[in-house]
């Protein structure tokens, strides 16, 4: 006991082992979800000819956010969870992966680089530079973007929604375009179909747990949505192709540099999509850290103020911002999309966790869940997508930050958080927002309100649309 004591000062942050476990316990319940989830989203992201094992991804996924979670509890002391993050996932599917045309391994090699980066400006205090340089009212839409592409993502994933077209269809080499504009229109399903109607059982399931604030709501969603699909036809509980740890082998030590960089012409998309993941990540756990460390008392001000005053790692922030950025590199090596800090942590911290041993308890039930790996294949598409709709519910929450009566604020910040799931596309929906911020801003003549990052990075993603557009990619 005197050893967790010392490790983890539990007496000094007001704690104790008990406490911490419950609080470790209710984080993992809370987050478990992505379990399953992101062997759903990140297997889309392979071909027939070169499949992205579900199983491998399964495992890659567990064994990811244990150990980065362990790293946040061990060296930063803090109550926070890591694993494959979502949003982050749909990014490597359904943009790099889907729409820029790279492969699996291709895209893991860009995470992989997303990782390099991010410890080196975070060691360097690059990192810290790049957060102030981005203006609060668009990091807010960005989170609040992604909720809202994923909660999309949710609705297709769940067979809600259909798509008519007036206009024939148009044939590429690559893929078909059935049409442009007002000629395709998206409705409602008749809920004909069994999984769209488990995935509307599912739904309200969760939707009703939530609201009871039932601990782990999203992962006793999916096991009950999972069990009710048994006869209705929708779960498959066959086990022909169950999950096995050794499933590890198909997608670790994957990553493809050399194919990565092998044609010139597209090494500025591939800069510009690794500067996306990197701005998307580095988002998503600064607002996590900010948003739930300040009302739980975890970062302070003075610790606040260290981060971005003092020098090396004095503040427990500047400690998790490293630990976060070592995830992403070890989950791109073992096979997954970035791993970043669970805004779901708020959970354990909500009923108590306030250091390190809460990390490190969630980090033990991830590992547990290796021992399911035969079982967890059947459960269904129809089983996860409410998730997904929930998940985008979630992150909505930072939209309400936005001073929308403001036009300069509230223009740049609706074209990132609309253009996200219209275009499909996380990295589009951060292009536009931050074109249209320099571009509200130069109109102005309020040049100097802009920072050099700013126009440096939205030159680059103008860059990027001509390059796309001279290539038609």
């Amino acid at each position: 006991m005197s050893l967790l004591e010392n490790k983890f000062k539990l007496k000094e942050s007001g704690t104790n082992v008990r406490t911490e476990f419950i609080a470790g316990l209710t984080t993992f319940f809370t987050m478990a979800y992505i379990i399953f989830v992101n062997p759903n989203i990140l297997g889309l992201a392979g071909t027939d000819d070169n499949p992205f094992s579900k199983g491998g991804i399964y495992v890659a996924t567990i064994i990811a956010a244990a150990v980065a979670t362990l790293i946040m509890g061990l060296v930063a002391n803090v109550p926070y969870a890591q694993a494959p993050g979502m949003g982050l996932n749909a990014f490597f599917t359904f943009t790099v992966s889907m729409g820029l045309g790279f492969t699996w391994q291709q895209a893991l090699a860009m995470v992989f680089i997303c990782g390099m980066i991010n410890i080196i400006i975070t060691v360097t205090q690059v990192r810290k530079a790049i957060i102030k340089a981005i203006p609060r009212s668009l990091q807010y839409a960005i989170g609040g973007g992604i909720g809202l592409f994923i909660a999309y993502i949710g609705f297709k994933s769940a067979g809600f929604l259909k798509f008519t077209t007036e206009a024939p269809f148009i044939y590429s080499d690559e893929f078909t375009t059935v049409g442009y504009g007002a000629n395709v229109v998206p409705a409602l399903v008749n809920f004909a179909d069994p999984a769209a109607q488990l995935a509307l059982i599912g739904l309200v399931i969760i939707v009703v747990l939530m609201i009871l604030k039932v601990k782990g709501a999203i992962l006793l969603g999916i096991l009950a949505t999972t069990v009710i699909g048994i006869p209705m036809g929708v779960t498959d509980t066959s086990l022909s192709n169950p999950y096995k740890i050794s499933d590890i082998a198909d997608t670790a030590f994957k990553l493809d540099f050399g194919g990565l960089f092998a044609d010139p012409a597209k090494i500025g998309l591939v800069l510009v999509t690794i500067l996306a993941f990197s701005l998307s990540d580095t988002f998503d756990t600064i607002g996590t850290f900010i948003g739930t460390g300040r009302k739980s008392g975890i970062f302070d001000d003075k610790d606040e103020a260290e981060l971005f005053k003092g020098k090396g790692f004095k503040s427990k922030m500047d400690k998790a911002l490293f630990a976060d950025a070592t995830a992403t590199s070890i989950g791109a090596l073992l096979g997954t999309s970035n791993t970043t800090t669970y805004v779901e942590s708020a959970a354990g911290i909500s009923v108590g966790g306030k250091t390190g041993l809460t990390s490190v308890f969630t980090a033990i039930f991830f590992l547990i869940c290796l021992v399911f790996a035969p079982i967890a294949g059947i459960v269904p598409a129809a089983a996860t997508a409410p998730a997904l709709i929930v998940v985008g519910i979630l992150m909505m929450e930072p939209l309400g930050k936005i001073n929308w009566d403001d036009f300069e604020e509230a223009m740049p910040a609706f074209f990132t958080t609309i253009t996200m799931p219209l275009s499909y596309s996380i990295s589009n929906g951060i292009a536009a927002g931050f074109i249209f911020y320099v571009l509200s801003k130069v109109v102005r003549g309020k040049f100097k309100d802009v920072h050099p990052i700013m126009y440096a990075v939205t030159i680059l993603f103008v860059i990027n649309f001509v390059i796309a557009g001279v290539l038609k990619l």
